[in-house]
């Protein structure tokens, strides 16, 4: 009998984490959920898969290593959240650089074949941010070739082509790109040592892919948003502001309003990861946008939530006001971000399924009350 590939989740009680454990929970392989809490996320009691969880500190020496041993395909999505700045890192943060990269570095280390294994390189699979500075080599200035081929990992089958969404709020997608094309340029060069802190993880992945060593794909995530599902913690700026509408308070921006953001629904994050993992070995050695595709004006996307919970709570939708940025906002803040998905789209079949005014509305009835979770 074949056994069942191994997949282990680094992060998988956290908000993208959760939902990318609870997409792999149904699939045959082995799946490994890998998080700080001793907790097992939503959904795994109706699993297909066969679910092992473990609670470890990845910050021990060796722990990593310990965590990922055996496994055909590693999904790494340890976020670091300290803190009012959240995932915001500062200059000279060691331990947010040990997490956004150091992490990645270890963890090349501990997949690296041996002759002796006979196995094919793991596949490793890393969250990224859009507004990473674009590269269109390794990082080494060879081009992002991999010579693994366009075949695919083996390890599930490849995802049907799914229909186009579109965000309610903005014009539908333009037409996919071919198959072949490039992933395009996110944005302008690191501004924050948390944007440098994901480029050089990317170099990493890209220079050991290209070395052999393992199949590296880096996905390019936007503003990602959504319910979470329980033990996580649904972060962000959207879910932030659900919740100050739903409690009658105005909902506040730190600017005029016009700054657009390519905004991520959480499930269509996940089904991404999934998606990756299909096509790794076509995807490997490379960098890839992940979004909707659209730039929305956050004044628009508050107006719309406001109006969302006014429509359940039967009162008056609250304000939408400009206030003072806080001393640990960034250059990042303030920039527009628009993802090209149709590359990633092209090469995987992968499309966002949720338009936004409907992932707005899932986002707030899950926040109203229990039963909103029966939306995930």
């Amino acid at each position: 009998m074949v056994s069942r590939p191994l997949i282990t989740v680094l992060g998988a009680s956290g908000f993208i984490g959760s939902h990318v454990v609870a997409e792999l929970a149904g699939r045959p392989v082995r799946l490994r959920a890998v998080a700080r809490r001793p907790t097992v996320p939503a959904g795994l009691g109706r699993s297909v898969a066969d679910v092992e969880t473990r609670a470890v500190d990845l910050s021990r020496p060796g722990a990593l290593a310990e965590a990922v041993a055996g496994s055909d395909a590693v999904v790494h999505l340890v976020a670091h959240l300290d803190g009012a700045g959240a995932w915001r890192a500062a200059d000279g943060d060691s331990a947010a650089e040990r997490l956004n990269t150091g992490l990645v570095q270890e963890l090349a280390d501990a997949l690296r074949p041996t002759p002796a294994t006979g196995r094919p390189p793991a596949v490793v699979l890393f969250a990224s941010t859009a507004t990473t500075t674009p590269d269109p080599t390794t990082g080494t200035g060879r081009p992002a070739t991999t010579g693994l081929g366009p075949a695919t990992t083996g390890l599930a089958p490849a995802n049907a082509a799914p229909d186009p969404a579109t965000t309610g709020l903005a014009p539908a997608n333009a037409a996919p790109a071919p198959a072949n094309a490039a992933p395009a340029p996110a944005s302008t060069a690191p501004a924050t040592p948390y944007e440098r802190q994901k480029a050089a993880a990317e170099r990493i992945l890209a220079d050991a892919t290209a070395a052999g060593e393992l199949c590296g794909v880096s996905l390019r995530l936007p503003t990602v948003f959504g319910p979470a599902t329980a033990p996580a913690v649904d972060r962000g700026v959207v879910s932030a502001m659900a919740r100050r509408a739903l409690d009658g308070e105005p909902i506040t921006m730190w600017h005029d309003g016009t700054v657009r953001r390519d905004l991520l629904y959480v499930r269509d994050a996940a089904t991404a990861f999934t998606a990756a993992l299909d096509h790794a070995r076509t995807l490997a050695g490379r960098h890839w946008s992940v979004g909707s595709g659209h730039a929305t004006p956050l004044g628009d996307v508050f107006r719309a939530l406001a109006a969302t919970v006014a429509s359940r709570t039967g009162g008056p939708p609250v304000p939408v006001r400009r206030v003072e940025p806080p001393a640990f906002a960034s250059a990042a803040d303030f920039r527009d971000v628009r993802t090209d998905p149709a590359p990633f789209g092209s090469a995987t079949g992968w499309a966002p399924r949720v338009p936004l005014r409907e992932a707005l509305d899932r986002t707030v009835a899950a926040l109203a009350g229990p039963h909103g979770k029966d939306l995930l």
